[in-house]
């Protein structure tokens, strides 16, 4: 294998991932590398998966422990992304999907994943396995067949760079996840760079490269549901900040707000921290309002928001994007992750699901299992053991 296409669909490279899963695989190599995680799918959208879609997927996933790192990549990857230790690409490199850390059942429709194994390398699986299922699910089910012509996609893709470069929209792909398919994501990144320097790069690190383009990211939920398991749910957010600081030293500076709502993390989001990353993201809630508490923050701090970068990612549309940088002209920088309006806009219905850590193993010596919740500003994603929801929320006063 030499890193180039291995199968007709899902993941083509092993950096054919979001680039936070990588920032996070070596920070956990480096600061958790003896603790255990699990993982777990997450169907939101309760849909009913074809028979034979499991042992399907499963195939596929045996194939992925075919992906490796390539000597060209390494080389690019040293070169665009600095924070990279030689330490970190040395593992990179030697690192292959494990297939036995991926339980795969089905019941009629009702498809069952879960993924477990040490963190540093089950943290990996998420982005190319729902890549992978959501290409495979409109295979299997013949509704490729019904998308658009490619010509119309394209005519909508450069319709959506122009509008974003006329209004002066600073934008980023965010779409691997939930794309239509690999082929459909590769077209989209050329039409996007029609919008010119307004679009900042992509998450998704083998598109970047190949493209030429800088790969965007730096945690996900799982970095802070891990320090909730850790060190408590009032601690998390504080503990998770600072790690992540301990790590890059002020590189990666955006920093994700909503694993137990921005409320929360604002309390933990002192003046140090903010001071030291350079800004927000926001994944869930009503973005106005974020908008606003995060520049209260900062002014109360006695921070100039002006200069920090506010990051919205939760499900935006050209629309919604226009009026949020219209509210944020001349008080934050503004920039938008964009996900599945981008790589899944072909005339399907795109499949709502997750991936997420739902327990992992956070103390050294013990094989004890701990419960690992997300409590978003958005009930709907709420993830974990029930009681395991109750008492973050009890604990952080958001049971009332």
């Amino acid at each position: 294998m030499t890193g180039g296409r291995v199968k007709s669909i899902g993941p083509q490279s092993i950096l054919d991932t979001d680039l936070y899963k990588l920032t996070m695989q070596q920070a956990v190599c480096k600061l958790y590398p003896w603790f255990k995680a699990r993982y777990q799918f997450i169907n939101r959208g309760g849909t009913p998966f074809p028979s034979g879609f499991a042992a399907e997927l499963s195939e596929h996933v045996k194939g992925m422990a075919e992906l490796r790192l390539t000597g060209e990549e390494r080389e690019w990857l040293a070169g665009k992304c600095r924070y990279f230790s030689p330490v970190y690409l040395d593992l990179l490199e030697g690192y292959r999907f494990n297939p036995d850390e991926v339980e795969i059942r089905q019941e009629g429709g009702d498809l069952s994943i879960v993924i477990e194994g040490y963190w540093y390398t089950t943290i990996l699986w998420e982005v190319p396995l729902m890549a992978l299922i959501s290409e495979l699910y409109f295979e299997l089910t013949g509704e490729k067949d019904r998308a658009r012509p490619e010509d119309e996609v394209r005519a909508r893709n450069l319709e959506k760079a122009h509008f974003f470069k006329e209004h002066g929209i600073r934008f980023v792909d965010f779409g691997t996840r939930r794309r239509f398919s690999y082929d459909n994501h590769r077209r989209l990144i050329p039409d996007l760079m029609e919008a010119g320097e307004f679009l900042l790069g992509t998450s998704n690190v083998h598109l970047a490269h190949l493209y030429g383009l800088t790969p965007v990211g730096t945690q996900a939920h799982e970095w802070f549901q891990f320090h909730s398991a850790k060190y408590g749910f009032r601690m998390a957010n504080q503990m998770a900040l600072q790690r992540w600081v301990d790590v890059y030293k002020g590189d990666l500076g955006i920093a994700l707000t909503d694993t137990y709502g921005t409320e929360n993390f604002f309390h933990a989001f002192d003046g140090y921290f903010a001071r030291i990353f350079d800004g927000v993201r926001q994944d869930s809630g009503d973005p106005f309002q974020f908008l606003e508490s995060a520049i209260e923050h900062y002014r109360r701090l006695g921070i100039d928001p002006a200069g920090k970068t506010v990051v919205f990612s939760d499900s935006l549309n050209l629309e919604l994007a226009r009026s949020l940088h219209e509210a944020c002209a001349g008080r934050v920088k503004d920039l938008y992750g964009i996900g599945t309006f981008l790589t899944n806009d072909v005339g399907v219905k795109p499949l709502n699901m997750v991936i997420k850590m739902v327990a992992c193993q956070p103390h050294y010596g013990s094989d004890r299992w701990v419960d690992a919740v997300k409590i978003s500003d958005d009930e709907g994603k709420y993830t974990g053991a029930r009681e395991a929801i109750e008492l973050a929320r009890k604990t952080l006063f958001l049971d009332g």
